[in-house]
């Protein structure tokens, strides 16, 4: 096999050339990176956050990704951003379920609406945004679904996470593997991915702090948290046809954290 060969195959595999890629919570952190990545695989991307300006801002630099202001909790807006994604091509390839946000470390603090409105974020919007998506898709279509995760829902991570955090995420794996079964036959694919530990709004000052960064490196294989980019590629490898007989499965990219 040439060089060129070569190249040509992994192009095949892992490009994303006119596939329409729908990505929640792209407005900053791990998102923002999912929707570049997938952009610069060659995806069109429709970026959606609550936060229109930085979605603009990224838009800016990349004129494959078009900025839709969405909060995944209404369902107004969902069924807008699904229909926004299908007038690209007349279908979406790839829908991510990243939005999502922390809650209380310490469960005594969690109040009754506090914990229903952080699952219905962090979990309940992502199911209802795919079932919107699935409703619209021709029969056979070649669709790839990702729901983010976090170590969180698989281990316990006191006195950082929280329980209504936890629970959310351990339902998202629950979650991907139904939707994956139910699914399945119609050539949806829905996959997990599960990040570690990376320096994200989310983390909220996580890493400056030198305990709790230390506490990261003790207990991580690799002696280190997340790098920037470092879940980029767990995602474009389920979003492409590199992973076409992977459904159903949680891909954990934590340096080891859980695994310990």
């Amino acid at each position: 096999m040439t060089e060129s060969t070569t190249a040509e195959l992994l192009s095949g595999m892992f490009g994303l050339h006119g596939k329409t890629a729908v990505v929640t919570g792209a407005s900053s952190g791990l998102g923002l990176g999912f929707a570049t990545t997938l952009a610069a695989a060659g995806a069109t991307v429709v970026a959606a956050a609550r936060r229109l300006d930085r979605l603009e801002q990224l838009a800016a630099d990349n004129p494959t990704i078009i900025p839709v202001q969405c909060d995944v909790t209404s369902d107004t807006d969902r069924q807008a951003l699904i229909e926004r994604a299908f007038k690209v091509t007349g279908t979406v390839d790839i829908l991510i379920n990243n939005a999502g946000m922390p809650g209380p470390p310490d469960a005594e603090q969690e109040t009754a609406e506090g914990f229903s409105s952080l699952l219905d974020l962090n979990l309940a919007a992502g199911f209802h945004l795919s079932t919107a998506l699935t409703r619209r898709l021709d029969e056979g279509a070649s669709t790839s679904i990702i729901n983010i995760s976090s170590v969180i829902g698989l281990v316990s991570t006191a006195p950082i996470g929280g329980a209504s955090y936890a629970a959310s995420k351990a339902g998202t794996l629950g979650m991907t593997r139904e939707l994956a079964g139910q699914w399945g036959r119609r050539g949806i694919r829905v996959n997990a991915v599960v990040p570690g530990w990376f320096d994200t709004d989310m983390t909220d000052g996580l890493f400056a702090n030198e305990k709790s960064a230390g506490w990261v490196r003790r207990n991580t294989m690799l002696g280190r948290g997340g790098q920037p980019g470092e879940v980029n590629g767990a995602i474009v490898f389920l979003a492409s046809d590199a992973s076409s007989y992977v459904t159903g499965q949680t891909l954990v990219v934590d340096g080891g954290w859980t695994a310990r």
